[in-house]
């Protein structure tokens, strides 16, 4: 039997290691998060589960508690395409061939930046489930996710905590999206989506293909209004079935095309350039080189205008990146296109995408994926870089005049040849 005296000592003591426990509880755990957080958060390229570039995911679509600057969300949707289908596997496959990019081995050599480790919180927000069986459906599925992701405060203004700091951020005040797609069409839902915070855009389309063709030119005895819904005609139902249009006119740019036209004659070209749309075909690199490239683009888009960037891998050779469902030959390199994205970073890009990534074509070591992650980076690149003041005073700026000469009888664009004529 345990003394009266013995037992009101071991309670005391039992109590007072209670007590004290409750005390040095939460310090105790602090240490080990810590230490549990050093030790088993940082992945290899090969570990962890798959987001772009090993970014943090959140299904943001419903939790409108995680704040972002920059939302990535993929759109796997195909069921519009002319040829091959297989993009709805496209953000699956952009997310793995990500794996290499990281926050602590992120910095760009080529703009002296790392986009991971500075203002801007970028967050892999998963998949805008799309339904496979209804375009149209689809297309309203993908705005009113986009509309949603934009709805929202950003993380730098939302984190301000006075009038005063909220001020300095408020051209950062709307979220940017980056899509990953899919087929081209996801591009109509974003640019559906961005109108209604940014007014009218320019689009900045790098292409083999115009993908401003009248529906009217893919040849069938049957018509529905679904056929107008493909990843061919998707710019043009952007100029065509809205009031304003969603593309601010004769301010859009091409670049990187290469494709067959329909019937006898240039009559795709002329319906274009009627649409507003300054072209630069993949051939003219050869005979003006990236930095023609580039000058043309910026002699066309104007430095403040809010910019859609779109990028179809098939822009790319697919001697180079097979992995597409509209492959054309002669396209451009991997390093000239992440040369001419380089040149264009001070461009005011408020979303962009890219799209037509098909892994089902793609080659054994994944090479149009790599791609795709890389253009991807690149333009995260471009968008945080552009919102650090101190940078944008060094970058140089876009001069296009073309989109002032609406309503006129407006000249045509510079081409690139004249331009670097002008400055030697």
């Amino acid at each position: 039997m345990v003394p009266t005296a013995l037992l009101t000592l071991l309670l005391q003591a039992s109590c007072w290691k209670f007590v004290n426990g409750h005390a040095t509880h939460g310090q105790d755990d602090a240490a080990r998060i810590e230490e549990l957080t050093r030790k088993w958060t940082t992945d290899w390229p090969y570990s962890g589960i798959s987001t772009f570039a090993h970014l943090p995911h959140t299904r943001c679509l419903v939790d409108l508690d995680t704040k972002y600057d920059i939302a990535i969300i993929g759109a796997p949707f195909d069921t519009a395409v002319s040829y091959r289908p297989g993009a709805r596997f496209g953000p699956r496959a952009i997310r793995a061939a990500s794996a290499r990019q990281t926050s602590f081995r992120g910095f760009n050599h080529r703009a002296g930046f790392n986009p991971y480790e500075n203002w801007a919180k970028i967050i892999d927000c998963g998949d805008i489930p799309v339904v496979p069986f209804d375009n149209a459906l689809a297309i309203e599925q993908m705005t009113e996710a986009l509309d949603e992701l934009l709805s929202r405060d950003s993380n730098i203004y939302h984190s301000a905590a006075t009038d005063s700091a909220r001020s300095l951020v408020q051209d950062k005040r709307i979220p940017k999206i980056v899509t990953l797609g899919g087929d081209h069409t996801v591009a109509l839902a974003a640019l559906r989506a961005l109108n209604k915070y940014h007014g009218q855009l320019a689009v900045l389309h790098f292409d083999a293909h115009l993908d401003t063709w009248n529906p009217i030119k893919y040849p069938s005895a049957w018509s529905s209004d679904q056929l107008k819904l493909n990843h061919g005609s998707m710019f043009w139902l952007a100029q065509t079935a809205y009031d304003p249009p969603l593309i601010f006119p004769n301010a859009s740019v091409h670049a990187g095309l290469r494709t067959r036209l329909s019937g006898v004659d240039f009559d795709d070209y002329n319906d274009d350039t009627r649409q507003g749309w300054h072209r630069i075909e993949a051939d003219d690199i050869d005979d003006i080189g990236v930095k023609g490239v580039v000058d043309a683009i910026l002699n066309n888009l104007g430095r403040e205008m809010p910019v859609y960037l779109s990028v179809d891998i098939d822009v790319i050779d697919p001697g180079i990146a097979p992995g597409t469902g509209t492959p054309e030959p002669g396209g451009w390199t991997t390093r000239e296109m992440i040369r001419i994205l380089r040149g264009l970073e001070g461009l005011n890009v408020v979303g962009a995408d890219i799209v037509e990534v098909a892994p089902a074509y793609d080659g054994p070591g994944e090479q149009t994926a790599l791609a795709a992650a890389q253009i991807v980076y690149e333009i995260l690149t471009s968008m945080v870089k552009q919102g650090v003041r101190e940078e944008r005073v060094k970058m140089r700026g876009a001069r296009g005049m073309r989109h002032l000469n609406v309503g006129k009888d407006a000249s045509p664009a510079p081409t690139a040849e004249n331009t670097i004529e002008d400055e030697l």
